[in-house]
């Protein structure tokens, strides 16, 4: 398989007062194309912090992190920002929609910082849209739909500039565990359309999804297993 992510050694400290946190620890970590994987530890382990460096969200204080053969580890702040645009598509357990704007123009945002013509990138935010089923709420503000119509919302904004990954952070968090399921199948399918999927959860429920399962104590990998569906 075509090797994606390649994370090497990395570390990542946070000086909080006179107190160093060591948040990771030397993480070594490769992810292929198209592979379906679960990071799990509990609160304070560093699984939130490492998602934050795969999504170029921080850059760590040690180590080399490739992505599409891209050395993100040493790029400045625009440049990891226009592959986060390009890359990755981010689903948030808060949804993270704008309150004001209806379904249409919350999938449009990205398309709008990467400067997309307003005739294409509309077109493109109904087609993703049409993907998760919503096409009959486009004109819906987030506080006249159902949470998991609003999870399928960002799933749809995470999906319209075509990423290499989607990054989902507890996605069925906020949700009902029948609406938890739907988006799990969501994920499911866009895993089986070809995605690469990268969950972040603390529900082994919800990681028994992935074909393989990191999970993180005290800043470290302490096992990296294949599931069932593997």
């Amino acid at each position: 398989m075509e090797k994606l992510i390649e994370l090497r050694d990395i570390k990542k400290y946070y000086q909080v007062g006179s107190v160093e946190v060591k948040a990771l620890r030397g993480v070594d970590l490769d992810i292929n194309k198209n592979e379906y994987i679960s990071i799990m530890g509990p609160s304070g382990s560093g699984k939130s912090t490492l998602m934050n460096i795969i999504g170029c969200l921080d850059t760590p204080t040690h180590g080399s992190y490739s992505l599409a053969n891209n050395n993100v580890h040493i790029m400045e702040d625009d440049e990891l920002a226009g592959i986060r645009n390009k890359m990755i598509g981010f689903v948030f357990q808060t949804f993270n929609l704008l309150p004001r704007a209806n379904a249409l123009h919350n999938v449009e945002l990205p398309l709008i910082y990467s400067g997309m013509p307003v005739d294409k990138r509309k077109e493109r935010a109904k087609e993703a849209l049409d993907k998760v089923g919503l096409s009959d709420r486009m004109l819906h503000k987030p506080s006249e739909m159902s949470g998991g119509q609003r999870q399928r919302v960002a799933v749809a904004r995470a999906l319209v500039n075509d990423p290499q990954i989607i990054l989902a952070d507890e996605p069925t968090g906020n949700l009902d565990s029948k609406t938890g399921v739907e988006i799990m199948k969501l994920l499911d399918d866009l895993h089986a359309a070809g995605n690469t999927i990268i969950l972040v959860t603390h529900e082994l429920n919800i990681a028994a999804h992935a074909h393989r399962i990191i999970h993180i104590l005290d800043g470290e990998i302490a096992k990296d297993e294949k599931t069932g569906r593997a």
